[in-house]
């Protein structure tokens, strides 16, 4: 007969219902925790959720229908991502630091630009002194940037590194994970495909559509510039095309300056033109494209997408472009649940007689 563990004999002072209660409180704290602790972290995961729901329908056509093998389309998909995503981006910021460090290391052509402004306005802009002090304050500024820059360039290879290394499991291990959301997540079976449907919904209007409407700004923000043409138009079109992705600023971060530079050069007709391009047609297709694209793509409300677009991006930077409209969406789809079940359990309650007999209450 085996020994008898002494400590297994103590009663709990905790009742059964405690005892869940307490649980739960020890699952949610302990996520808070998890959470808290990878918060410089959480754009990588969210942004390997938003990929893993871009690349999914490619990943079910050659995999489930056509039987490629699987770690291959997922290391494909991740070199795709490298190719198209973070290469870029890296390759424009370089540009980008580049050209501003030419500029605020050369400061007699700002201040040419800026004493050809006041012959053409007639308004005094600021003293030359002022201007020599304000462009040294500015490399000094540039600097302590680019020092910035190289000291965070460690923490963006690892938040890269750990998006692809979740997208890499997400694909891998993608029945596990779809198995695991349906039975961890509080929420029915109809609930759950309520919210895939959203967030394909989302990413569709947000994502795909979201770089279309850039695509379409970035071409005719260059075409502009080649038209009445300012220097380098291709770069700045390419510059005007990630511009694109920032809400209300936009593209005229990019024609505006252009428009400037070309009044200052003397050029009044072409700053004009530049000018009113821009607001009339730049503008107005980002506007429409972007309402047309989300109620066409995704069946979204412009009214969802401007609010979630100001609230993603305030809480969670450029990533927050999808996340903040996911965020209201679910709001509302969650809303929705509730009304429906709540309706249900009120029916429910008024047909059941109060013996709990389970019979219909009689109309009368």
């Amino acid at each position: 007969m085996p020994p008898i563990d002494p400590l297994n004999a103590i009663e709990n002072i905790y009742t059964p219902r405690q005892r869940h209660v307490l649980l739960v409180a020890s699952i949610l704290g302990l996520a808070g925790l998890m959470v808290f602790g990878l918060a410089q972290y959480l754009t990588a995961f969210l942004a390997a959720g938003i990929l893993f729901v871009v690349f999914r329908p490619i990943w079910v056509a050659l995999v489930h229908r056509r039987r490629w093998n699987r770690r291959l389309v997922t290391i494909g998909i991740l070199v795709l991502t490298v190719v198209v995503l973070v290469i870029p981006f890296y390759a424009l910021s370089s540009l980008l630091v580049n050209r501003l460090v030419a500029f605020v290391r050369n400061p007699d052509q700002i201040l040419q630009v800026l004493h050809k402004l006041e012959q053409a306005t007639g308004i005094k802009i600021t003293e030359q002194q002022n201007v020599r002090q304000l462009l040294q304050q500015g490399t000094s500024v540039v600097s302590r940037w680019l020092t910035t820059l190289a000291s965070s360039a460690l923490n963006v290879l690892v938040v890269v590194g750990l998006m692809l290394f979740t997208m890499y499991y997400l694909f891998m291990q993608e029945t596990y994970f779809l198995i695991g959301l349906r039975r961890y997540l509080p929420f029915r079976s109809e609930t759950m495909n309520e919210l895939g449907d959203s967030l394909k919904n989302n990413v569709n209007a947000n994502v795909l559509g979201q770089a279309l409407v850039a695509l379409v700004q970035g071409i005719l923000t260059g075409l502009t510039l080649w038209l009445f043409q300012v220097p380098d138009p291709l770069f700045w079109g390419v510059v005007a095309f990630f511009m694109a992705f920032l809400p209300v600023l936009g593209t005229p971060l990019v024609w505006g300056p252009a428009a400037l530079y070309q009044f200052s050069q003397g050029h009044k007709g072409a700053a004009i033109g530049i000018l009113l391009v821009g607001v009339i047609v730049i503008i107005n297709v980002d506007n429409l494209l972007r309402i047309l694209l989300a109620k066409r793509m995704g069946n979204i409300h412009p009214l969802v997408t401007l609010v979630g677009l100001v609230l993603g991006v305030e809480i969670f930077g450029i990533i927050g472009l999808v996340v903040g409209p996911l965020l209201v969406s679910y709001f509302l789809v969650l809303m929705e649940v509730f009304r429906r079940e709540n309706r249900a359990a009120q029916k429910k309650k008024h047909q059941t007689p109060p013996d709990g007999s389970g019979a219909p209450v009689s109309s009368g």
